[in-house]
């Protein structure tokens, strides 16, 4: 599925806060997820550190992506060790563009659905939309598709 996949927000990468443009040529696993500081968000994010952490071999990239400020994703992530991007989405364009929005009545905005995608070249190749925020995406099956 052709698209334009590409978008341009603040994220924490490299050790500081900057601006990040994913340009969806390099292959690169998308994972959303609702909202740091959360027990279900951490597992996720520290799942897919542990179990794709060989995909620099394979000449790949994660990119997490939420709702959060820069400066939330930037604790989140040293609190989690997480040593890949986390992009911030407080726009909402994001989450909306590949249509994994949720609003969560209790907390009376839009966040995103906890989702995991494999682009490559411009094209996603995979993609694992959970409706059940407390499930997690099968990191198995993602890696499958990877490289």
């Amino acid at each position: 599925m052709k698209s334009d996949l590409t978008f341009t927000s603040t994220a924490y990468s490299d050790g500081e806060i900057q601006n990040y443009q994913f340009d969806a040529k390099q292959e690169t696993v998308l994972a959303f997820f609702p909202g740091a500081f959360t027990s279900v968000c951490a597992d996720e994010m520290c799942t897919i550190r542990d179990k794709l952490s060989n995909l620099e071999d394979l000449e790949a990239r994660i990119v997490g992506i939420s709702v959060d400020t820069p400066f939330a994703l930037k604790e989140f992530a040293r609190q989690n060790d997480l040593d890949f991007t986390l992009v911030s989405d407080t726009s909402r364009e994001i989450i909306s563009q590949y249509d994994v929005e949720t609003k969560i009545p209790e907390l009376g905005y839009k966040v995103a659905k906890r989702a995991v995608f494999v682009v490559r070249e411009g094209e996603i190749i995979y993609k694992e939309v959970l409706d059940d925020p407390p499930n997690l995406p099968d990191v198995q099956r993602l890696k499958e598709n990877l490289g």
